[in-house]
């Protein structure tokens, strides 16, 4: 399907770039992908499995990636400020996130959609079943977690001799491989030509690097939301590796503990990442939740 843009989305009247995949009269299912990484860091193959189980898929672009709108005059993010209690460089929170993805429903003409999503994705699904309930027909939450403090932590150690990215094409691919390498699944293999090839088209889409700090602000800006997702009423899938660094697999149970009647699935080997040889069974368990939940509404 090809590219396209939805204009002054949501309260913001941001610019989202998104694409469809399958049967628009099927379920919808909307993926929402996690800091700094882009529509495109959802496999097509991956997307595809889904329409195979039956669903209409759309992936997008959040505000500051890709070819949605981007805030390059918002303040610099000031991390150990706001690690001291002092949020005052946050451009925004994830409820602003929650306001574009339902604003993008809006564009649509959707009325709910089945959310899933990975990593900050994750919490922004979370946000929107919290502050939209009534637009959510089921949540999938992966690599995620809850806000937490000690939970859901990422293991920087693993990080500390990347550096900062490049700023030029060809250094940046290399030094996104590298990354996504260290962050890849161990059990299975890494595929560092799909891998190389998404990271300069990364690059060409619009990688921007305080952008990506600015959604990391707005994670930390939000807080905790483990009381708030004890008020859910949604069919709740939670998904997580045992090899995940980005993301501790703590935060999977935290999330799992704090929805009601949530389903727990433990993926081991998985890191932060989605391996091809695991798009069978996430798509089918996605399926599953999607379709008996639809039959629970209708």
């Amino acid at each position: 399907m090809p590219e396209l843009t939805a204009h002054n989305v949501g309260p913001s009247g941001i610019d989202i770039a998104y694409e469809r995949f399958g049967d628009p009269g099927a379920p919808p299912v909307l993926l929402i992908m996690g800091a700094g990484a882009q529509l495109i860091n959802w496999p097509e193959g991956f997307c595809r499995a889904l329409v195979d189980r039956g669903l209409h898929v759309i992936r997008f672009d959040t505000r500051d990636a890709g070819r949605s709108t981007h805030f390059p005059e918002a303040p610099v993010p000031d991390f150990p400020a706001a690690l001291a209690g002092d949020f005052s460089s946050a451009s925004y929170t994830l409820s602003e996130l929650a306001a574009d993805t339902v604003g993008l429903l809006d564009a649509l003409g959707l009325s709910g959609a089945h959310l899933v999503g990975s990593s900050m994705g994750g919490m922004i699904a979370q946000m929107i079943a919290i502050e939209y309930p009534d637009r959510v027909r089921s949540l999938t939450s992966m690599m995620s977690t809850t806000g937490q403090p000690g939970v859901g932590e990422a293991d920087f150690t693993m990080f500390a001799d990347l550096g900062a990215p490049p700023q030029d094409r060809t250094p940046f691919i290399d030094w996104q491989v590298r990354a996504l390498r260290l962050a890849a699944s161990p059990a299975f293999p890494f595929d560092e030509t799909a891998a190389a090839e998404r990271s300069g088209r990364v690059f060409d889409r619009g990688y921007d690097p305080l952008g990506i700090q600015r959604q990391g602000l707005a994670v930390l800006a939000t807080g905790d939301r483990t009381e708030r997702l004890r008020s859910l009423r949604v069919p709740t899938l939670v998904v997580h590796g045992t090899a995940d660094i980005v993301c501790d697999i703590s935060g999977g149970h935290a999330t799992a503990a704090a929805v009601p009647d949530a389903e727990l699935l433990i993926l081991e080997g998985m890191g932060h990442g989605l391996p091809e040889e695991l798009w069978p069974e996430l798509a089918s368990r996605i399926g599953e939740l999607v379709h008996h939940a639809e039959s629970v509404t209708t």
